[in-house]
């Protein structure tokens, strides 16, 4: 296998090692997956989200997005933001701010109240950008945004790119 992709414009693909996974070989449409790791986040030196009972949305190109239950996340530090957006897949998407002792960062996590059939799995859990919290973790690994502001990917030493969101993707 090349790495090359036969689709002209697309960049090459990196090829998999042992124990990881292309984010080329994720589906279009995205798959919702259970996650066996626990996940957590951490913001101001606190866990904001902890779970063992995460979920993760695969897309095309895209590192995995987590979900986190309502109930595992200190949703007391939260506050509704008027940020809104729309996935072809999922739906309507609301987003949430974070606030405590005087900190605030705005739209630092979003969910589906009412997703599309295929992905009703999600409905209400909370995903949250790694960029915009102190450490996003996965298992024993801390967690790096995906590339660029828009998508909420999780990049890990577990996935291999290259991912959307970054300088010139745009076509992809």
């Amino acid at each position: 296998m090349s790495g090359q992709h036969e689709s002209p414009g697309l960049p090459d693909r990196v090829i998999p090692g042992p124990g990881q996974e292309s984010v080329w070989d994720y589906p279009r449409p995205p798959r919702v997956e259970a996650v066996p790791e626990r996940l957590r986040v951490v913001v101001d030196g606190e866990v904001l989200a902890d779970t063992t009972r995460g979920l993760r949305v695969l897309e095309t190109a895209g590192a995995p997005v987590y979900y986190f239950p309502p109930a595992d996340v200190r949703t007391e530090r939260l506050r509704t933001s008027g940020h809104a957006s729309f996935c072809e897949w999922k739906g309507a998407a609301a987003y949430t701010s974070y606030e405590h002792a005087g900190h605030r960062i705005e739209n630092v996590a979003w969910s589906y109240p009412d997703p599309n059939p295929g992905y009703r799995e999600i409905a209400g859990f909370l995903a949250f950008y790694a960029g915009r919290v102190d450490e996003a973790w996965v298992g024993d690994e801390r967690a790096e945004p995906q590339p660029g502001s828009f998508y909420g990917g999780w990049v890990t030493s577990r996935v291999v790119g290259p991912f959307k969101g970054g300088p010139g993707s745009t076509g992809w």
